[in-house]
């Protein structure tokens, strides 16, 4: 099958979801992805994505929403998440091509409401998330190395214009800060793997809270567990006067 270009996808996901993404890689927030499947079944917790997501983690949260989906509808299809998240354009193009003959092959041709299905929530397209780079090349820059000179004025490790032959000290700052980027992309995947994990418990306690409502009964301990949840430290705190996001629970 003939493989569908970036500008036909875009085209056709923007009708489909009334959106006004223009960038393939955009998708990589996952509610798009998301919205897709919701036009075919129907059936996708719409209110637990995160259609306007601007970080990382809640990238993978809407993710894993599409996974629980995945399996709910034995769709046999393994889905890249680590790569998809970091917004890279060729990651996203397979997914969205595999993702658009999937619709093909399921679309059953009947009115979609895209805007109703996601409450009316405007979907923004999302800025594009440039993954942290942990080459010699990110750190050269960061560093001023390699920059044209401004001015006349002497470079500050105090060599020759033209010389190929940087200082101890400046050896020393690129390997550290190629050691301090090495870290933090390890702490942001311990922070999205945990967060992941609380998303899971918040969703299974919400599950048993809606359906112990339902039949007019409550559960202590479930609300201990959603205390737990939704308590603050100092610090953390939402601001006086922030915009309140009524899907976003964390």
């Amino acid at each position: 099958m003939t493989a569908v270009s970036r500008s036909d996808l875009l085209a056709w996901l923007n009708e489909l979801l009334q959106l006004n993404y223009t960038k393939v890689e955009q998708c990589g927030t996952g509610g798009a992805y998301c919205q897709i499947l919701d036009s075919i079944y129907g059936d996708v917790p719409m209110a637990r994505v995160k259609m306007n997501a601007k970080h990382e983690y809640e990238f993978v949260a809407n993710f894993k929403v599409m996974q629980t989906f995945f399996k709910l509808k034995k769709i046999d299809k393994p889905i890249p998440v680590e790569k998809l998240v970091k917004c890279k354009m060729q990651d996203n193009l397979e997914f969205l091509q595999w993702i658009k003959r999937f619709w093909d092959s399921n679309y059953g041709g009947h009115v979609y409401d895209a805007v109703a299905r996601r409450r009316g929530v405007p979907a923004e397209p999302p800025a594009t998330i440039a993954p942290l780079s942990t080459g010699s090349r990110s750190a050269s820059t960061a560093l001023g190395v390699g920059a044209g000179r401004s001015g006349g004025k002497t470079p500050i490790s105090g060599h020759r214009a033209g010389s190929t032959q940087p200082s101890e000290a400046m050896l020393a700052l690129q390997t550290k800060l190629r050691e301090m980027e090495t870290h933090m992309e390890g702490l942001e995947k311990e922070r999205d793997f945990y967060f992941a994990k609380l998303r899971d418990i918040e969703i299974l306690v919400q599950q048993q809270t809606e359906a112990l409502e339902s039949q007019g009964k409550d559960d202590d301990t479930l609300k201990e567990i959603q205390k737990i949840l939704y308590s603050t430290e100092d610090g953390f705190e939402v601001p006086e006067n922030a915009p309140v996001d009524e899907e976003e629970t964390f």
